[in-house]
């Protein structure tokens, strides 16, 4: 395994691409809740705040992947975070920029470290009862000479 950026045709671990699955949001009464849930889950997972309420926040039942190297299920996660680990390559997340949501759908755009860079992560996750279970994302270096404006990667 080797975690890599893919593209939308990239067919991931799981068999799925990065860009499909569902589309229309649901639940539109859940939005402040699935918010407040999606924030905790990357300052406890993520951030490293309480890494063992993985359960709490993530189905156990289903929850399908959508990063390329990243099989289905916890324990596609248990694998991917072995491999970084064994490679002394473990994301680093350290600040959460921005949490949108609608109804099922939240993302969560963080800044943090991976691969000796400074990155921002973008994490769209996918809610049904209370828990998250489909996960697209995006990690992209935050660049720092040549830039066209100083609106930066969290200006929006």
């Amino acid at each position: 395994m080797s975690l890599q950026r893919g593209n939308s045709t990239t067919i991931c671990a799981s068999g799925r691409t990065q860009t499909d699955g569902p589309k229309t949001a649901t639940d539109l009464g859940k939005t402040k809740a699935n918010k407040k849930i999606a924030k905790a889950m990357v300052e406890d997972i993520l951030m490293g705040k309480n890494p063992s309420k993985i359960i709490d926040y993530i189905s156990t039942e289903q929850y399908h992947q959508h990063n390329p190297d990243i099989k289905d299920g916890l324990s596609g996660i248990g694998e991917a975070v072995k491999y970084l680990t064994s490679q002394n390559n473990m994301f680093k997340y350290t600040k959460i920029q921005k949490v949108l949501g609608e109804g099922n759908f939240v993302l969560v755009v963080s800044e943090g470290e991976w691969n000796g860079t400074t990155n921002a992560f973008y994490d769209l996750l996918r809610f049904e009862n209370g828990k998250a279970v489909e996960h697209w994302d995006v990690i992209q270096p935050i660049p720092t000479k040549a830039l066209a404006n100083d609106n930066g990667m969290f200006g929006f």
